[in-house]
Protein backbone atom coordinates (compact mmCIF):
# COMPACT_ATOMS: atom_id res chain seq x y z
CA UNK A 1 0.00 0.00 0.00
CA UNK A 2 1.23 3.57 -0.82
CA UNK A 3 1.44 6.40 1.96
CA UNK A 4 0.57 9.76 2.10
CA UNK A 5 2.70 11.17 -0.77
CA UNK A 6 3.47 8.23 -2.47
CA UNK A 7 3.49 7.60 -6.15
CA UNK A 8 4.04 4.37 -7.65
CA UNK A 9 5.04 4.61 -11.36
CA UNK A 10 3.78 1.17 -12.95
CA UNK A 11 5.96 1.83 -16.53
CA UNK A 12 9.62 2.17 -16.71
CA UNK A 13 11.40 5.50 -17.56
CA UNK A 14 14.10 6.31 -19.72
CA UNK A 15 16.77 8.23 -18.07
CA UNK A 16 15.26 11.67 -20.10
CA UNK A 17 11.95 11.26 -18.67
CA UNK A 18 13.41 10.22 -15.01
CA UNK A 19 15.44 13.25 -14.71
CA UNK A 20 12.62 15.69 -15.74
CA UNK A 21 10.80 13.87 -13.31
CA UNK A 22 13.06 14.54 -10.83
CA UNK A 23 13.31 18.16 -11.77
CA UNK A 24 9.45 18.74 -11.85
CA UNK A 25 9.29 17.17 -8.31
CA UNK A 26 12.29 18.46 -6.63
CA UNK A 27 11.35 22.28 -6.21
CA UNK A 28 7.99 21.06 -4.49
CA UNK A 29 10.44 19.33 -2.22
CA UNK A 30 9.48 16.10 -3.22
CA UNK A 31 12.26 13.82 -4.15
CA UNK A 32 11.99 10.29 -6.27
CA UNK A 33 13.57 7.01 -4.63
CA UNK A 34 14.24 4.47 -7.05
CA UNK A 35 14.92 1.13 -4.92
CA UNK A 36 13.31 -0.29 -2.16
CA UNK A 37 15.82 0.04 0.06
CA UNK A 38 15.72 3.58 -0.04
CA UNK A 39 11.80 3.27 0.07
CA UNK A 40 12.12 2.04 3.03
CA UNK A 41 14.58 4.26 4.93
CA UNK A 42 12.56 7.23 3.83
CA UNK A 43 9.69 5.36 5.82
CA UNK A 44 11.74 5.10 8.31
CA UNK A 45 13.03 8.45 8.53
CA UNK A 46 9.09 9.78 8.06
CA UNK A 47 7.95 7.51 11.07
CA UNK A 48 11.02 8.88 13.23
CA UNK A 49 9.89 12.45 13.15
CA UNK A 50 5.91 10.97 13.72
CA UNK A 51 7.10 9.78 16.80
CA UNK A 52 9.55 12.76 17.84
CA UNK A 53 6.31 15.28 17.03
CA UNK A 54 3.88 12.76 19.04
CA UNK A 55 2.37 14.39 22.04
CA UNK A 56 2.24 11.18 23.99
CA UNK A 57 6.13 9.67 22.95
CA UNK A 58 7.00 8.97 26.40
CA UNK A 59 4.50 5.80 25.96
CA UNK A 60 6.41 4.63 22.56
CA UNK A 61 10.46 2.63 22.66
CA UNK A 62 11.46 3.54 19.17
CA UNK A 63 12.86 0.30 18.10
CA UNK A 64 8.92 -1.44 19.18
CA UNK A 65 7.28 1.49 17.07
CA UNK A 66 9.19 1.27 14.16
CA UNK A 67 9.02 -1.95 14.05
CA UNK A 68 4.77 -2.30 14.71
CA UNK A 69 4.18 1.01 12.20
CA UNK A 70 6.84 -0.79 9.68
CA UNK A 71 5.90 -4.56 9.81
CA UNK A 72 9.84 -5.46 10.24
CA UNK A 73 12.17 -6.59 12.94
CA UNK A 74 13.89 -3.32 14.41
CA UNK A 75 17.31 -5.35 13.80
CA UNK A 76 16.32 -5.76 10.00
CA UNK A 77 14.73 -1.56 10.00
CA UNK A 78 18.46 -1.05 11.14
CA UNK A 79 20.33 -2.62 9.26
CA UNK A 80 18.80 -1.14 5.85
CA UNK A 81 19.08 2.18 7.35
CA UNK A 82 22.90 1.98 8.21
CA UNK A 83 23.45 0.38 4.71
CA UNK A 84 21.52 2.90 2.66
CA UNK A 85 22.17 6.18 4.75
CA UNK A 86 25.85 5.05 6.45
CA UNK A 87 24.39 6.29 9.90
CA UNK A 88 22.39 4.88 12.64
CA UNK A 89 18.62 5.13 13.12
CA UNK A 90 19.53 6.05 16.67
CA UNK A 91 21.58 9.21 15.30
CA UNK A 92 18.89 9.85 13.05
CA UNK A 93 16.80 10.06 16.01
CA UNK A 94 18.93 11.77 18.00
CA UNK A 95 19.28 14.99 15.23
CA UNK A 96 15.24 14.96 15.00
CA UNK A 97 15.02 15.29 18.82
CA UNK A 98 17.74 17.90 18.84
CA UNK A 99 15.74 19.85 15.85
CA UNK A 100 12.41 19.34 17.78
CA UNK A 101 14.37 20.80 20.76
CA UNK A 102 15.88 24.21 19.01
CA UNK A 103 11.87 24.66 17.71
CA UNK A 104 10.25 24.10 20.88
CA UNK A 105 13.19 26.68 22.74
CA UNK A 106 12.69 29.22 19.61
CA UNK A 107 8.89 28.88 20.24
CA UNK A 108 9.49 29.69 24.07
CA UNK A 109 6.52 28.52 25.33
CA UNK A 110 8.01 25.83 27.78
CA UNK A 111 11.02 25.04 30.20
CA UNK A 112 13.95 23.03 29.04
CA UNK A 113 12.35 20.64 31.37
CA UNK A 114 9.30 19.99 30.22
CA UNK A 115 11.13 20.21 26.58
CA UNK A 116 13.30 16.77 28.26
CA UNK A 117 9.93 15.22 29.26
CA UNK A 118 8.08 15.62 26.02
CA UNK A 119 11.08 14.56 23.88
CA UNK A 120 11.38 11.40 26.18
CA UNK A 121 14.84 12.46 27.76
CA UNK A 122 15.77 11.39 31.30
CA UNK A 123 16.46 14.42 32.34
CA UNK A 124 17.59 17.79 31.34
CA UNK A 125 21.39 16.76 31.40
CA UNK A 126 20.90 14.23 29.09
CA UNK A 127 18.97 16.74 26.91
CA UNK A 128 21.81 19.22 26.86
CA UNK A 129 24.42 16.79 26.55
CA UNK A 130 22.98 15.60 23.24
CA UNK A 131 22.05 19.24 22.08
CA UNK A 132 25.84 20.12 22.82
CA UNK A 133 27.15 17.08 21.03
CA UNK A 134 25.20 17.68 18.18
CA UNK A 135 24.77 22.07 17.80
CA UNK A 136 28.69 22.65 20.14
CA UNK A 137 26.18 24.71 22.11
CA UNK A 138 23.90 24.04 25.00
CA UNK A 139 20.69 24.58 24.94
CA UNK A 140 20.88 27.94 27.46
CA UNK A 141 23.23 29.27 25.03
CA UNK A 142 21.27 28.72 22.44
CA UNK A 143 17.98 30.52 24.46
CA UNK A 144 20.27 33.48 24.93
CA UNK A 145 21.20 33.68 21.23
CA UNK A 146 17.58 33.79 20.44
CA UNK A 147 16.47 36.24 22.84
CA UNK A 148 19.38 38.26 21.46
CA UNK A 149 18.20 38.07 18.14
CA UNK A 150 14.87 38.57 19.17
CA UNK A 151 15.56 41.88 21.07
CA UNK A 152 17.57 43.37 18.55
CA UNK A 153 14.72 42.72 16.28
CA UNK A 154 13.03 45.52 18.00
Amino acid sequence: TLGFGEIEISDNLDANALEALKNKLSPCGFEVVENQKSVLVQKIKDAIIELVFMEDNNNYKSSVFLAEKLNHSYGYLSNVFSEVTYSSIENFIILQKIERAKQLIIINEMSLTEIAFLLNYSSVAHLSTQFKNTTGITPSAFQRIIKKRRENLK
